[in-house]
C-alpha cells in the first residue's frame, strides 16, 4: 500500500531538538488519574502519567522549565460548549477531581495555570513564561492525545516552538484516536518520539550547558 502523504513529502523533515527545552504537562488532574471519577484511570493515560513522572524528575533536576495545568470553571455558565457530560459535571473549581494530581506537580517548581480551552497555551501566559526562559523546544505530555494534546501541540507549533511529543508520555481513552492523532501531528507539526529518546536529549542538553 502506497503512502500518498509520504509521496507528497509529508513528514520528510525532522523538527529536531533546539537550544533549550521546556515541558508542558496537560491535564494530569485527578479527574483523569483517579479511577473513582467518570473520566479517570484509562490505561493509556495512566501509562503516560507514570512516564511523565519519570521525565519530570530528570527535567527538574536539570532546571528545565515546566508548565502544568488543569481545566476548571466557576460553573457551567463560564464553560465553552463542551459535549461531554462528565466535563460539565466535574471540571469545576470546587469539585474534588479538579486539582492537578500531586504526584506529577511540584508547586515550588512548576508554573501552574488553569486553562479554559483545550490548549495549555490559550490565554494562559505559558508562552510568556517560555519566552522569558528562552525556551525554543516544547516537549508535550499529558492527556488526551486527540483533544488537549493535539490542541496544545498545534499552538506550540503556531508559536514557532520545535514541538516534540513522546508517545509514551501522552494518552487517550482509546488506542486508535491516540495513534491516529500522533500520526497526523507527526506528518505536519511535531516530532513523535518516546521517553527514552527525550531523556537522552535532555541529558545531552544539560551536559552541553554545564561545561
Amino acid at each position: 500500500m502506497t503512502d500518498d502523504y509520504a509521496r507528497r513529502s509529508y513528514g520528510e523533515i525532522e523538527v529536531g531538538f533546539g537550544k533549550k527545552p521546556g515541558i508542558v504537562v496537560v491535564d494530569f488532574m485527578l479527574a483523569f488519574t483517579d479511577p473513582q471519577y467518570p473520566l479517570g484511570g484509562a490505561p493509556l493515560v495512566m501509562r503516560a502519567f507514570e512516564n511523565t513522572i519519570k521525565l519530570l524528575e530528570v527535567a527538574r533536576r536539570y532546571g528545565v522549565p515546566v508548565a502544568t495545568c488543569n481545566t476548571a470553571y466557576m460553573n457551567e455558565r463560564e464553560m465553552p460548549y463542551w459535549k461531554i457530560t462528565a466535563v460539565r459535571d466535574t471540571f469545576r473549581h470546587d469539585h474534588p477531581s479538579a486539582p492537578i494530581d500531586p504526584r506529577v506537580y511540584d508547586p515550588a517548581y512548576d508554573l501552574a495555570v488553569v486553562k479554559k480551552g483545550p490548549s495549555i497555551f490559550f490565554n494562559t501566559g505559558v508562552a510568556d513564561y517560555f519566552t522569558k526562559e528562552r525556551v525554543d523546544t516544547v516537549i508535550v505530555t499529558g492527556c488526551n492525545t486527540s483533544g488537549c494534546i493535539r490542541a496544545s501541540s498545534l499552538d506550540s507549533f503556531s508559536y514557532r516552538y520545535r514541538t516534540i511529543i513522546p508517545e509514551d508520555c501522552v494518552g487517550d481513552i482509546e488506542e486508535q484516536p491516540h495513534k491516529d492523532n500522533l500520526r497526523d501531528l507527526g506528518r505536519r507539526y511535531a516530532d513523535v518520539s518516546n521517553l527514552e529518546t527525550v531523556l537522552a536529549q535532555i541529558e545531552n542538553w544539560h551536559q552541553q550547558n554545564t561545561h
